[in-house]
């Protein structure tokens, strides 16, 4: 008896360019709520934390979204597969939307940093299921046209969020950045419904809930050290040696429970498979390098340059213009001809110029040169992190879909998180060291006050004329060492990515014949 998944392989639905279009807009619409919805915050955690209270909580309003989104990512796959792919991407809809209305309507900061996690496993599915349902309405080789604008989706949540967060904290009240989603979400949820309709076939197959609880106990393990560590105790504590050794039993738990599962979340098959290892692997860099310069670049353009949150955003848009063009126009390419493995050795490389460029800036640097280098990392990162899935994608049967989308994702999502501990861990002790020895060198003592971080832009540009020098030049060498950094990180995606064999994008005509379907089998009913 066919299993369910090989069903959906051949039963695969076909739709036309219009009809694509339609589920991609809901789907796209989906991935923009959840995107603005999760960089919208940090712009308002001032005033939040003015009404609520609980300074010292501050990391958790945005950490415990990253946790949770990390760790639900690949589980969001797997139920796809059990219970059907809109009926999941309508679930992870909902509990964005109730979550996001309970952040709003958060009285202290513990509701907030509760509403925040259960938000962002809502994020989970909407990161994750998006790729997974173009899978399953697109064949590899007309992927490529359409996963470029869901590349471009990043680029435009990266500037919009901070800008609306702006909007709002200086027009309404902070709590409309948790609820100004809402509607967006309900559009989305009934353009899904309308427009999305897939086979799906019921069966008997249980939850893998062993894998489930030791891959998501590993995550959060990981993630709480790399979310705290340097912060709320130090590198070399009890603390990190616990939460160290937690993650690394509770993933080889996992890896026992995967192989004993009928049907686990990430099968272990997919980790002997090349193309699916060295895009994960690759994916991770990716997630690592790419979040070394947006976390960070943003700093160096307020404290430094001296320009307001909102003019920081502003200067994203050169990146976000560099991501739009280079994503949408490598994706038609890669339709075209099938050829894909050029771009994400080219693009990383092209991060890793970028990245160089920008450890070369100065106190007085031009911001027409920090808007170049910016072109030239989002030119790089539209030719690369969605090639990389669509590769994964493309290597692994029909039925692995779900779960090889998301594993990459999850990968992607995990490096993010390795970046901004490991590079801010970079910049506080590179701060440090050279505040030290420029305040000896000028001879001028220098308070702790006076460390970014420790105190607002604002208050930094109060400082003294020859104290504030000392600390502008310390930040700028720090930042450059941040970014020095981030070069190897992106070679070694780029030969991660070279490593990969490139296997022509299957095209309909190119597809495996479908096999007979068991008479006897589980009926296939549309629409979820």
């Amino acid at each position: 008896m066919p299993t369910e998944q090989q069903i959906r392989a051949e039963a695969a639905p076909s739709f036309t360019h219009k009809q694509v279009l339609e589920i991609l807009a809901g789907l796209m619409l989906a991935m923009l709520t959840s995107m603005i919805s999760t960089s919208v915050v940090g712009t308002a955690l001032p005033t939040i934390v003015g009404t609520l209270g609980g300074q010292d909580q501050l990391a958790w309003v945005a950490g415990a979204t990253l946790l949770t989104m990390t760790a639900s990512t690949p589980i969001w796959g797997k139920l796809s597969d059990l219970y059907g792919r809109k009926l999941m991407f309508q679930a992870a809809l909902v509990v964005f939307v109730v979550s996001s209305v309970a952040a709003g309507f958060s009285q202290d900061m513990g509701q907030l940093i509760a509403a925040r996690a259960v938000q962002g496993i809502g994020a989970g599915g909407l990161a994750a299921l998006p790729q997974i349902i173009l899978g399953d309405v697109v064949e590899p080789r007309e992927r490529g046209r359409y996963s470029g604008y869901i590349g471009a989706v990043f680029g435009l949540s990266t500037v919009a969020g901070p800008l609306l967060g702006g909007f709002i904290v200086d027009n309404m009240s902070w709590r409309w950045t948790f609820w100004f989603c809402v509607p967006l979400a309900v559009v989305a949820f009934v353009v899904i419904q309308k427009v999305l309709k897939l086979p799906f076939a019921r069966t008997d197959t249980k939850v893998d809930w062993w894998g489930a609880t030791f891959i998501t106990g590993g995550t959060t393990a990981l993630m709480l050290l790399l979310s705290l560590g340097g912060n709320e105790f130090d590198w070399n504590s009890p603390w990190t040696y616990g939460l160290g050794v937690l993650s690394l039993a509770m993933f080889g738990l996992a890896v026992v429970a995967e192989r004993k599962a009928a049907d686990p979340i990430l099968p272990p098959h997919l980790f002997r498979d090349r193309t699916f290892v060295l895009s994960s692997i690759a994916s991770l860099l990716v997630g690592a390098a790419m979040f070394g310069a947006l976390m960070f670049l943003p700093q160096y353009l307020q404290i430094v340059k001296g320009m307001s949150p909102t003019g920081s955003g502003l200067m994203t848009l050169p990146l976000v213009l560099g991501l739009l063009v280079s994503s949408i126009a490598v994706g038609r390419f890669v339709s075209r001809t099938g050829r894909w493995k050029i771009f994400p050795v080219l693009g990383m490389l092209l991060v890793g110029v970028g990245l160089f460029l920008l450890s070369r800036l100065h106190v007085d640097s031009s911001l027409l040169l920090i808007g170049v280098d910016n072109v030239m990392l989002g030119v790089g990162l539209g030719a690369s992190m969605q090639i990389l899935i669509l590769a994964a994608q493309n290597a692994v049967a029909r039925a692995d879909l779900a779960s090889t989308t998301s594993g990459v994702s999850f990968f992607r999502s995990l490096g993010s998180a390795v970046g901004v501990a490991a590079f801010g861990a970079i910049l506080t002790n590179r701060l440090t060291a050279e505040l030290i020895s420029l305040a000896k060198a000028a001879k001028l003592p220098l308070s702790g006050g006076a460390v970014p971080g420790l105190g607002s832009p604002e208050a930094i540009h109060q400082l003294p004329a020859p104290v504030l020098e000392i600390v502008l030049e310390a930040f700028t060498r720090a930042m450059n060492a941040v970014f020095l950094v981030g070069v190897p990180v992106a070679v070694l995606a780029a030969v991660a990515a070279l490593m990969l064999k490139e296997i022509p994008l299957r095209s309909a005509q190119s597809a495996a014949p479908a096999a007979a379907v068991d008479p006897a089998a589980p009926p296939v009913t549309a629409g979820r």
